[in-house]
């Protein structure tokens, strides 16, 4: 995955929550449940990005 594609579409993610956020009527502890869970699902699919997670799950860590 190039880097471009990777800023696209964390520019894609972000500008949708901001919309969400700002243009449909939910209650505030509604959107900030919907905010931690896209959160946590962009810093899990970037960890896949950048091979920290692989797709068992498992965690490599770099030797040095």
């Amino acid at each position: 995955m190039s880097l471009i594609s990777l800023a696209v579409t964390l520019v894609v993610v972000g500008v949708l929550l901001w919309l969400v956020n700002n243009y449909v009527p939910m209650d505030g502890k509604i959107k900030k449940i919907l905010n931690v869970v896209v959160v946590i699902c962009v810093v899990i699919w970037l960890l896949y990005a950048f091979g920290v997670l692989n797709r068992a799950g498992e965690i490599r860590v770099p030797r040095v």
